[in-house]
Formats: structure tokens, C-alpha cells, sequence
């Protein structure tokens, strides 16, 4: 369970509530020196008059405090909390009869009136299966623990509701805090799931690596929604769709989409260990079932029986979705204090964040390819230097100026969050040498020719391999030899006749005189 300590833990600092009280059935002269109750009372629900007064208690202080509605937070499912309680957990999670089955209203800021938060701590007091913090922010909680110990936190010293927890035959124990307090949660970045959440989704289903959306609406409860695009989408699978139908506050993981190929699946399955199944039938229903690789037969079952189907591990070392996020509420803001497994594609975008346009940053080059891209690591993220923005000068190549491992400092020339793309340029923090040569116009150099084209040959002007080369487009003479006699690497001697910066065009005017090697 999220937040879960033990009773009398000391680790935590002083509730953000001024007031907070433990409500025990426990007498405090019945524990021993180390503060552990030894006393005659068991750690279980009464169904009886014990439970009813926990819950008049927790009602006096809501009184006092004078809250009429708690809010939802962090709701659980079993399993991993049945520790609230040794009793068996009854059907739908003993919340039958609170909410629908399907727990429609039962999910992260969800409101409820006092008398439904009583009901809850009832669940929570006989351990049937369901958790969750109950919350007036600023002013007033309710946390169920371990072994039918109640944390009731208050603005106000709350005397007269102290009063009549003793006359029910309750104790109210000042402490300093609850161990169930939200505010001791594990740390961690969320990542909304905001307008740039959607347009990866949407550009990652368009691109066929993504097509299955996990909703967590509470903890220990999933529902799958297969996306899809196109002419082929079903009505209710177009990712609008699919974001109408989520619950307030959801965790959302992204997963690459299900598979045809259900030999496939089967022949993908670890060795042993418990996986979840998730699978389509003949009625485009999607489910997650958890099963015992164990149970080859049954899993088989289940997988050749599926329109389409993948299995997910339930390890969390072994599970790579694609990214994650949180629902913000409807005004933009991220209320909700769900923590989520960090994913590559989180730590991408977390990483991102950091990033604008015009920034200089340090990488090391990790892949110099074929086609001409320079891939560089920038603090765990890899961004792109395309050929244009490696030099001023002309290369054939990136690796005629770089070589793997090289670190280099680049400026960001592009931030693209949607693609996750960053494009660096190295030449943007060099100082172009064209300027310094337009200031030698009507100079008089000698170059090798390095290229020759219909339409004139090209000759480089500085002695060095990726030096400036100029056109020489007159198809006349140029001393003894005209253009269709010279050769690749004949030397001529031109004049700079015009150097333009802005459009890296530079021409060349004959000169009589042609040098020899």
C-alpha cells in the first residue's frame, strides 16, 4: 500500500495538520516498555458495538472540525492490502453497496458525504479488501492502519471530540503524525498527462509503436483500451474516445499494441513466474489477467482462444512500457499523488523539460552513420547533428571531422517534445570563415580543380582538404586550356571575383596564366 508504515514508526516529521489523534480500542497501560500492546484485545473488527464506536469517534471530529464531505484519495483494491485485516475479503471488495461494481465514483478526489467516509472506514476497519485515504485538504483526515489503529488529523484541537471518544470506550492518543500521511509518499517527478501527453500518444499509435493504453483508476485495478487509427477504428477505440471514457485521475501507461500472432505470444512467455495476460475476444472486449506460467495449459488457453493478445511481466525490473503520465483535473492542474515506474520515454521527456532552444550543451558522439547523421549523447538522451550543422566548410562526410567517443559542445538548434527529437548544430558556436574571405576579392590564388560540371568547374582556393572552393563558370579558355581539357586535380590560377556570405556562393573569374605541378 502506498504510504504503509508500521505503528509507531519514528521517521516522520510533524504532520502539515496541527492535530492529530491515534483512536485505538488498545488500552495504553496494556503495552510493554517498547510500546507494544500486550493486552487481551484482538486485531479485528467486531462487526459490533466496537466498530460502531470507531465510527461515531471519526464522526465527532469531522463534526467538530466541521467538514461534511471527505474527499477520495490514493483508493486501493486488493491485493497487498489484506494486512488491514486477518478476515477474509468479501466480494467487490466489501464497497458493494457504496458504489457500482464497475467502482464508478470511486477513484482519486472522488467527493463523498460523511456518512459514505463512514462506510469506507468500515471497509478499511474489517480489511475487506479495499483502502483509501479520506482527505478535506488543509482541514481534516481520516487514515485507517494496521491492526484497527484510526489517524484522525485536524485544524482545530478537536477537546470535545477527544470527550466522547473516551466515553465510547476509545482512546485518543495525541501523536505527530500519521504514518499514512500523503505527504511521506516515495518521491519521484509525475508527468501530466496534459496536451503534450496526447500528441505523443496520438503520433506513436499513428505510427503503429503504440496501441494499448492502461488505466489504473486504483491501485490494484486496471482496465485496457486498445487504440487504434485510421479508416479500421473501431468507434470506441479512437484514442477521443478512449480519454472520454478515463476515470478522474487515472495513471495512464502507454504499451505497444496487442498481437495477432498468438503462437507468437506463447512462444514469448518467460520460463516461469506470474505474468499479466492482456487479450482480446471475439467482442473486442480487452482484459488483463494475471496467471502462474506454471499453468501452461490454462495460459494457452487463454491465449489461443484471444482475437489478439501480449503478455506483460509482472516484474518490475523485467516491465518497459513506452511512458506514463497522471490525469490533471479539469482546470489543468495535477492534483493526484500517484507515483509511476520511471520508463525511459518519462526520464526522455522529464529530460526535455530542461532543454530550449539556443542552449549550449556538452555530449559525447556515440554513432557517426552511413547516411550522414551524428548521433551524441547528451546527459543520458540522445540528440541528432545532421551534415549541414557539423562545419562551415563543405565535408563529404561527418566522420572526415569527428570520430565516436569525441565530446563535443553543440547549441540546441530545435526542442521537439511531441517527437522527442533534439537537433544540435556545431557550427553555430564556430566562427564562420566565409566572411574572411570576402575581404580577398580580386585576389589572385592558385587551387586545385576538385570538380567539373557542365556548367563549369569547381577549385578550391585554401590548402587544406576541406578548404572553401569557388565556381568558375566560363566555358572559355582559361590560359592554354580550356574547361572540357582540364583534369580533376589540374592547378589553375583564378581570381575571387565574388563572395557572397548569405547564400555560401562564391565565383571566379579567369586569369591567363595557368600554373604547372
Amino acid at each position: 500500500m502506498s504510504g504503509a508504515s508500521p505503528e509507531g514508526a519514528d521517521v516522520y516529521a510533524r504532520s502539515a495538520l496541527p492535530h492529530v489523534y491515534r483512536l485505538t480500542k488498545y488500552d495504553p497501560a496494556d503495552r510493554d516498555e517498547c510500546g507494544v500492546y500486550v493486552g487481551a484485545e484482538e486485531a479485528i473488527s467486531d462487526h459490533g458495538p466496537v466498530e460502531a464506536s470507531y465510527l461515531e469517534a471519526v464522526s465527532a471530529f469531522a463534526e467538530e472540525t466541521g467538514v461534511r464531505a471527505l474527499s477520495v484519495r490514493e483508493p486501493q483494491i486488493g491485493p497487498g492490502i489484506a494486512h488491514f485485516g486477518p478476515e477474509p475479503p468479501v466480494d467487490g471488495h466489501g464497497l458493494v453497496g457504496i458504489f457500482p461494481r464497475d467502482l464508478t465514483g470511486f477513484h482519486d478526489g472522488a467527493e463523498v458525504p460523511v456518512p459514505v467516509g463512514l462506510e469506507l472506514v468500515r471497509v478499511m476497519l474489517r480489511g475487506d479488501g479495499a483502502w483509501c485515504r479520506l482527505e478535506t485538504e488543509g482541514t481534516f483526515a481520516v487514515h485507517v492502519g494496521w491492526d484497527l489503529y484510526v489517524y484522525v488529523s485536524s485544524d482545530v484541537p478537536c477537546e470535545a471530540a477527544v470527550a466522547r471518544t473516551a466515553a465510547l470506550g476509545l482512546f485518543a492518543e495525541p501523536v505527530d503524525v500519521s504514518p499514512y500521511d500523503a505527504d511521506y509518499d516515495e518521491p519521484g517527478e509525475q508527468r501530466p498527462a496534459d496536451n503534450l501527453f496526447w500528441e505523443r500518444l496520438s503520433w506513436g499509435v499513428a505510427a503503429r509503436w503504440a496501441g494499448l493504453l492502461e488505466e489504473t483508476h486504483v491501485d490494484n485495478g486496471s482496465r485496457w483500451h486498445l487504440l487504434r487509427d485510421g479508416p479500421g477504428a473501431g468507434v470506441g477505440s479512437t484514442l477521443a474516445s478512449v480519454r472520454a471514457r478515463l476515470a478522474p485521475r487515472a495513471r495512464l501507461t502507454v504499451w505497444p499494441g496487442l498481437s495477432t500472432d498468438t503462437d507468437a505470444v506463447l512462444a514469448a512467455l518467460p520460463e516461469e513466474g506470474l505474468v499479466e495476460l492482456v487479450r482480446e475476444d471475439d467482442e473486442a472486449r480487452v482484459t488483463g489477467v494475471v496467471a502462474d506460467v506454471g499453468e501452461s495449459a490454462e495460459l494457452a488457453a487463454l491465449v489461443s482462444g484471444a482475437r489478439a493478445a501480449t503478455v506483460l511481466p509482472m516484474d518490475v525490473d523485467e516491465c518497459h512500457p513506452l511512458f506514463t503520465a497522471v490525469l490533471p483535473d479539469s482546470d489543468g492542474v495535477l492534483r493526484a499523488r500517484w507515483r509511476t515506474e520511471p520508463t525511459r520515454g518519462d526520464r526522455d521527456w522529464a529530460f526535455l523539460k530542461t532543454l530550449r532552444r539556443g542552449q549550449v550543451v556538452t555530449g559525447t558522439v556515440t554513432v557517426i552513420a552511413d547516411f550522414g547523421v551524428t548521433f551524441v549523447d547528451i546527459g543520458g538522451f540522445t540528440a541528432i547533428i545532421n551534415i549541414p550543422e557539423v562545419s562551415w566548410r563543405s565535408i563529404d562526410h561527418p566522420a572526415d571531422v569527428l570520430t565516436v567517443g569525441q565530446e563535443v559542445t553543440a547549441l540546441i538548434l530545435d526542442v521537439d517534445r511531441v517527437g522527442e527529437r533534439v537537433s544540435l548544430s556545431l557550427k553555430a558556436l564556430q566562427e564562420d570563415p566565409l566572411p574572411r574571405l570576402a575581404g580577398r576579392v580580386g585576389e589572385v590564388v592558385t587551387g586545385p580543380v576538385t570538380r567539373i560540371e557542365p556548367f563549369g568547374v569547381f577549385v578550391r582556393l585554401e590548402e587544406r582538404a576541406d578548404g572553401f572552393e569557388g565556381l568558375l563558370p566560363e566555358p572559355e579558355p582559361v590560359g592554354d586550356a580550356t574547361r572540357d581539357a582540364a583534369r580533376v586535380g589540374d592547378r589553375l590560377t583564378v581570381r575571387i571575383a565574388e563572395v557572397d556570405p548569405a547564400t555560401r556562393r562564391i565565383l571566379l573569374a579567369r586569369e591567363r596564366t595557368r600554373a604547372t605541378d
